[in-house]
């Protein structure tokens, strides 16, 4: 099964205190749903390691700009520390995005792709996508997909 997700993050138990807005976005440069979530407090930040930089990417104060486009297959996180700078643009592929009780979500296809502020690209979790396929979790064309 396909990991959804939640533009509010109430599936999050790191999340203790949080504000969350969103809006439904039908311009000609976007379509979909745009959601905010503010950080006020986290049980404990979490870091993430890529090659031999780690990476705060929630903290007390981050703040989570997420979009949701209708008809795609790839959702968008921009992530601020609590100075406002970015620390990464996270890409989730997605087999498709969704609304459910007026909150958007994504099916995530396990494969993800991070942009740093540095310009790097980074391809996550393509081991994911093949253990999914073996196991049967997606299909061979969601898998082509990728």
């Amino acid at each position: 099964m396909l990991k959804r997700r939640y533009g509010d993050r109430s599936e999050w138990k790191r999340l203790l205190e949080k504000e969350y807005t969103q809006a439904l976005i039908d311009t000609e440069g976007f379509k979909g749903y745009v959601t905010l979530i503010k950080v006020n407090k986290v049980t404990e930040p979490l870091y993430v390691k890529y090659k031999d930089q780690k990476i705060c990417i929630v903290n007390d104060g981050y703040i989570w700009l997420q979009y949701f486009p209708t008809n795609e297959q790839y959702s968008l996180t921009t992530m601020f520390d609590s100075n406002g700078e970015v620390v990464q643009w996270y890409i989730d592929i997605c087999e498709r995005n969704g609304v459910e009780n007026n909150i958007p979500w994504v099916d995530d296809l396990f494969i993800d792709i991070v942009v740093l502020p540095d310009g790097e690209i980074i391809r996550l979790d393509e081991d994911e996508l093949e253990e999914a396929l073996l196991n049967g979790t997606i299909s061979n064309e969601l898998h082509e997909m990728r």
